[in-house]
């Protein structure tokens, strides 16, 4: 009764003007008339549990029944992170100065606490790095960042009370990327989300992306426009690209015109070893999604989410072209822990 009433619960948060929109956008999928879609979606939504946006971003309207059964939930990835994560032990991930605490010897970078360091600390810290980060401990999706580039006219001691004020407490050297990630796209740090999953004191990685910026921003978030695409398990892009801007597949990016598919990640098998280890430091939290930049002498942690997405790598042009979802990895390895 739990899961019905969470299904049945979540109908009043519907936006009737987004529920439009994205039955305008699977028509674009598929020229099927809006009620069909409508009333499909409508019984989507009770079989699989699964929302209006997401059944537009599985493609669910060119999938039979067989293979929609097949795509893991907004419900079942909430519900796996309820199952599988020690809740007190998730702050050690959900807190930016607290990660890089934890995971101090994955990071390549240095780091503080403005808190902590004081005004001294500040100023001696940008001596060594005139242009840095600086973040809001619980910031999320690329939010509440700032690069800043210091020079011999920029008043310190102002800069460090503005960003005490602000909260924005955690202050990180920059990353400086691999030059083949760079091909990609050079503005932003492009980080592989590396998911793994905790099975009988073991570490299994589920499935990893890369997330590439669409230029002119720092962030390579897809929230920010960018670029998403599944890799195979040697690290190699396996297919066209996600452009989160126009939710369409891409060959290229648009600026640097690099082609995405057979593109192979620098350094993969060294960032996958370091993110086995990296799980097993806080073993109560089983479920978690990494994101890894790739640096020139190698592979750093950027933060770990202890809520992976469950979408990105689910999508409708990433799942070609067999249109399978991930929820047979995870029954397979979690057996009766999967939610159902």
């Amino acid at each position: 009764m739990g899961k019905l009433k969470i299904i049945f619960g979540r109908f009043k948060d519907i936006s009737l003007a987004r529920l439009r929109n994205t039955i305008k956008n699977v028509r674009r999928q598929k020229n099927v008339p809006g009620l069909c879609i409508l009333l499909d979606m409508a019984f989507c939504y009770l079989k699989y549990g699964v929302g209006y946006f997401d059944y537009y971003n599985f493609g669910f309207i060119n999938i039979g029944p067989a293979k929609r059964s097949t795509y893991m939930t907004m419900l079942e990835n909430n519900m796996l992170v309820l199952r599988l994560d020690d809740q007190e032990k998730r702050k050690l991930f959900e807190d930016k100065i607290e990660f890089l605490k934890t995971f101090g010897d994955y990071l390549g970078r240095e780091w503080l606490d403005l808190r902590e360091a004081g005004k001294d600390g500040f100023i001696s810290f940008v001596s060594r790095h005139p242009v840095f980060f600086a973040k809001c401990p619980g910031g999320f999706g690329g939010l509440e960042v700032r690069k800043i580039k210091t020079d011999a006219d920029t008043d310190l001691a102002g800069l460090f009370g503005e960003l005490n004020v602000a909260g924005m407490w955690c202050i990180e050297e920059p990353i400086v990327q691999h030059s083949e990630m760079n091909r990609l796209c050079p503005d932003s740090v492009n980080t592989i989300r590396m998911t793994t999953v905790i099975k009988d004191g073991q570490p299994h990685l589920m499935y990893a992306l890369v997330r590439i910026g669409a230029g002119g921003k720092e962030v390579d978030n897809v929230s920010s426009g960018g670029y998403h695409a599944n890799l195979d398990e040697n690290g190699v892009i396996s297919g066209y690209a996600h452009h989160e801007k126009s939710f369409s597949l891409v060959e290229k990016h648009h600026l640097t015109g690099t082609v995405f598919h057979g593109f192979q990640i620098p350094m993969f098998p060294e960032a996958r070893d370091m993110v086995m280890r990296a799980a097993m430091v806080v073993p109560e939290v089983r479920y978690v999604g990494w994101d890894v930049a790739i640096s020139e002498s190698g592979p750093v942690l950027v933060e770990g989410n202890t809520l992976p997405g469950y979408d990105m790598c689910q999508n409708y042009g990433q799942t070609q072209p067999d249109r399978i979802g991930i929820k047979p990895k995870f029954k397979e390895l979690l057996g009766d822990e999967f939610p159902g």
